[in-house]
């Protein structure tokens, strides 16, 4: 083995017990120290898997069947412990409050230091350091539970990094965060990066907000792409393998850069600044078609009355002055049935507790709420799972018929998942099977913090026509989301949190229009639907371009 290679994997296989297919099959791959690494695949393909593998969750903690080797540097991890192993690799995931086990700041990048029995006169400094690296030092003094959710993320990457890891692993560091806080993640990861120089594997389904304004030059400069069999269907600069699998990944129902999709669809290059691509991009809004989705609403089916919320349904977070301050205060809403309203807000602005709220999970300190219990999709999805398969799973409270599981298994691809445990599951997997379970039941409100979390391209389309459907059969839908793309696509009007209260509530095109509401929400335009929304008057032309983008992931179908 060349002694430049700081990660090996050669020839990996790895199989579930009751999964009839591998997960990952022959899977080969070399990083040098400093070297970066982007992984790409649809979900299912084996992106977490081949995390796991790094870090030796599998084979030592995770019940898999391991063939081929793993190598850090010298070390086979097969033949080493996870917790010698976590020496040489550090890992940020998804959801910073899951790694953060101290009061405050200064404390959570001391104890890995300590744990490693670094000399204490040495270990002031060395926070500086991780902390200016992550470009951080002025939360060295705070709190961790008031940290937002980007500034976690910083805290829990440097954490990671003191410890000088050899190979970093990025597990969907942003999926998280609001436009600011994935800027900010996005600018850390890059400083730490040239700070400390871990050889790099970025998992990431939101690539086209990671990359930036650089494009692809935003990316780490080497992507593989994992198949749906868990092979390696690339390996090679990322902009040479963008440029030649563009296509097959689009259909494939992976996230890609715009400039990537825009090509795979128009067959232009070059993106938005080019008048090539404009120019299809208007030819895919037209003719004007009808928008497809009712404008006239049922009944009242829930109302929310001047609202007040606590955080945790009775802690209060203290203002500076000393004072209790609600999440939420003043909130009114109503919604009727077969609406889909999406609500907007960065990190901490009380989405999730305003959803929790209507649902009856947690009680508003003043106010009422109204009108049919609504059902929850819950962030977490393993928040929900109470079954031991994902069979029973969806059956769990209903008398559900062999055919009717059937076309819902088939529905959202879990059937060759059908006996695995839901806790076994990808993070994928679990946000599909969340949404199917839930879509079984017949309720007249539906509630989704973040529906599409965790998705690939297809499973998100595929997620967002299932909700249409149960709009369309009378169903009232409320979900929050931080994809401006998927709110343009489904919603029909959203409701906009900020300041700890609603700031708007509209039509979702008129309110993405008003870049005061979006501005003091903290709220960022994606460069596709700022385009759309300058270049079409009609909300109706908008909508088909967004309905043909996700027609050539569906259908393969593009104007080329």
């Amino acid at each position: 083995m060349p002694e430049t290679d700081i990660l090996t994997l050669q020839d990996v296989s790895v199989r579930f017990p009751r999964r009839q297919d591998a997960v990952l099959t022959d899977v080969s791959v070399r990083l040098a120290p400093g070297e970066q690494l982007i992984v790409v695949g649809a979900s299912g393909s084996g992106k977490s898997t081949l995390l796991q593998t790094i870090t030796g969750v599998i084979p030592h903690s995770v019940v898999a069947s391991l063939g081929g080797s793993v190598h850090l540097g010298r070390t086979f991890t097969a033949d080493t412990s996870v917790v010698e192993l976590s020496r040489l690799v550090g890992v940020v995931a998804q959801d910073p409050s899951s790694s953060v086990c101290l009061p405050d700041v200064e404390q959570e990048l001391a104890l890995p230091l300590e744990n490693r029995c670094i000399d204490p006169a040495l270990i002031s400094a060395r926070i500086d350091r991780a902390l200016d690296a992550v470009q951080a030092r002025m939360l060295r003094h705070r709190s961790t539970a008031q940290l937002s959710g980007g500034e976690g993320q910083r805290i829990a990457l440097a954490a990671t990094l003191i410890a000088e890891p050899a190979v970093l692993l990025l597990d969907e560091p942003t999926s998280m965060l609001d436009a600011a806080g994935l800027g900010a993640v996005r600018r850390a990861i890059r400083s730490a990066v040239d700070t400390y120089r871990p050889a790099v594997v970025l998992v990431e389904h939101r690539i086209d907000e990671f990359a930036g304004t650089g494009g692809i030059a935003g990316l780490p400069p080497r992507a593989l792409v994992l198949g749906e069999a868990g092979t390696v269907i690339a390996d090679g600069p990322t902009v040479d393998v963008l440029a030649q699998h563009g296509p097959s990944l689009n259909r494939n129902g992976c996230w890609l850069p715009l400039e990537t999709e825009l090509l795979a669809v128009t067959g232009c290059s070059g993106g938005l600044g080019e008048p090539a691509v404009r120019a299809g991009i208007r030819s895919l809004g037209e003719p004007v078609r009808a928008l497809g989705r009712r404008q006239n609403f049922g009944r009242n089916v829930l109302t929310a009355t001047d609202l007040t919320i606590d955080r945790g349904g009775g802690a209060r977070v203290r203002a500076p002055s000393g004072t209790a301050t609600p999440v939420l205060a003043g909130v009114s809403l109503t919604l009727r049935g077969g609406e889909i309203v999406a609500v907007l807000g960065g990190n901490g602005a009380g989405k999730t507790s305003l959803l929790l709220t209507l649902a009856g999970l947690s009680r508003p300190s003043a106010g009422t709420v109204t009108g049919a219990r609504p059902g929850m999709i819950f962030q977490n999805a393993e928040h929900q799972f109470v079954e031991h398969t994902v069979r029973a799973e969806i059956r769990h409270g209903l008398t559900l018929d062999d055919d009717e599981l059937r076309a819902i298994l088939q529905r959202h691809r879990l059937t060759h998942l059908a006996e695995q445990s839901p806790f076994r599951l990808s993070g994928g997997e679990k946000r599909r099977l969340s949404v199917a379970a839930m879509l079984a039941h017949d309720r007249p409100v539906l509630l989704a913090d973040e529906p599409t979390f965790g998705l690939d391209r297809r499973d998100t389309i595929a997620t967002l026509a299932a909700l249409g459907r149960a709009a369309d059969a009378g169903c009232s839908i409320l979900f929050s989301s931080h994809d401006l793309r998927t709110v343009a696509t489904l919603a029909d009007r959203v409701i906009v949190l900020a300041d700890r209260t609603v700031i708007a509530d509209g039509p979702v095109f008129e309110v993405l229009r008003l870049n005061e509401v979006l501005n003091r929400a903290g709220l960022v335009l994606p460069p596709l639907i700022r385009h759309l929304l300058e270049e079409f008057s009609s909300d109706a032309q908008i909508r088909r371009v967004l309905g043909q983008l996700d027609a050539a992931v569906t259908t393969g179908e593009g104007t080329k």
